[in-house]
């Protein structure tokens, strides 16, 4: 299956693995890679070092190309991005941010990158920029979609861009695939899909969970982690967004985020104070979400943990390794495709 993205990134399929925190590390990066389409390792969560041994590590694991993230927003993004610069990733997803320097220091060993959008604007500043491709996010994906679902906000970024658009949210099988390339555009990244197979990292609880759960059962709030945000609905993450005391409890959690992050404390607690009331309520927020993010990830807790899941979680059933999961859906949008050609033929 051949599109503008399978070509500009040399590989088999058009689909990708988002660079889902605490979830897309190097063995599911690798196997989504190994089974022709392109794996995102995330970065948010590891320090330079972290990061540099995640790329080596999926070097081992595969030959194929694979690509990184860096969500600007989260403190030390700047550090991991000079890391996937240094080891020339080919293929650099960037976020909540401005990518101009990153673009252009990709572009200078003849990598590609690609921007994450959720609104127009933000789509043509990063055309603009210089950016290979886009990642559209609508507002049925977990984490951070836009307001706009899908199967809107796709084909409208598609009819203002002339680089490859990527559809993010709301698919996981063969159907979302063949609608994303009816909408315009090019392939899909997948979350919630290769969150739940047997390569991913992320607790047995939340796999079961996920083939359990219905296209109800999630939550869209800005109080998760100070951005709107799409999470399962549970009692840690009502609890997380009505927390009254989250400044205090921000204080506490930046500690270990500062650890995770290799900056000290005080220097991060600084920059939080200095970067304006707004963003540093925000930042606050994200603090504390993200250690009831690792709870879920790591110890399956719903209790005191939040897991970020999309609508999609209601049409999955299974928790298959990744090669089937291509396999299944690349089989599916080509039956899609050749009905849909009989019934307009008809």
């Amino acid at each position: 299956m051949e599109t503008a993205i399978t070509k500009l990134f040399c590989i088999q399929y058009p689909i990708l693995c988002s660079g889902m925190t605490g979830v897309s590390r190097p063995e599911l990066t690798a196997a989504v890679s190994n089974a022709g389409g392109l794996g995102i390792l995330a970065t948010a969560d590891l320090t330079p070092d972290q990061t540099r041994k995640a790329i080596l590590k999926i070097r081992s694991l595969t030959p194929h190309p694979f690509g990184a993230n860096i969500p600007f927003i989260i403190p030390g993004a700047e550090q991991n991005a000079q890391v996937l610069v240094e080891e020339k990733v080919m293929v650099v997803n960037y976020t909540l941010g401005n990518g101009q320097q990153l673009i252009e220091a990709v572009h200078a060993y003849g990598g590609k990158a690609i921007a994450t959008v959720t609104h127009l604007r933000h789509a043509l500043s990063a055309q603009t920029r210089g950016a290979d491709a886009l990642i559209v996010t609508g507002h049925e994906a977990a984490a951070h979609g836009g307001e706009v679902t899908s199967l809107v906000l796709v084909p409208s970024i598609v009819d203002a861009v002339t680089i490859p658009v990527i559809a993010a949210g709301g698919f996981a099988d063969g159907r979302g695939l063949a609608a994303a390339l009816a909408l315009g555009a090019e392939g899909v990244a997948m979350g919630t899909r290769f969150m739940n197979t047997k390569e991913s990292p992320v607790h047995d609880t939340m796999k079961k969970l996920s083939n359990q759960t219905q296209v109800y059962d999630t939550i869209y709030s800005d109080k998760i982690d100070g951005l709107p945000c799409r999470a399962l609905k549970s009692r840690g993450t009502d609890r997380l967004i009505h927390q009254k005391l989250y400044l205090l409890h921000a204080l506490i959690n930046s500690r270990k985020a500062a650890r995770t992050f290799g900056f000290p404390w005080s220097k991060l607690v600084l920059a939080i104070l200095l970067s304006g009331v707004k963003k540093s309520k925000q930042l606050a927020r994200m603090a504390n979400a993200f250690t009831a993010f690792e709870r879920s990830h790591e110890k399956g807790d719903l209790e005191k943990g939040v897991f970020l899941m999309g609508q999609v979680t209601g049409i999955i059933h299974d928790t298959p390794r990744v090669s089937e999961v291509m396999e299944q859906i690349i089989c599916q949008a080509r039956e899609v495709q050749k009905k849909s050609t009989l019934k307009l033929q008809s």
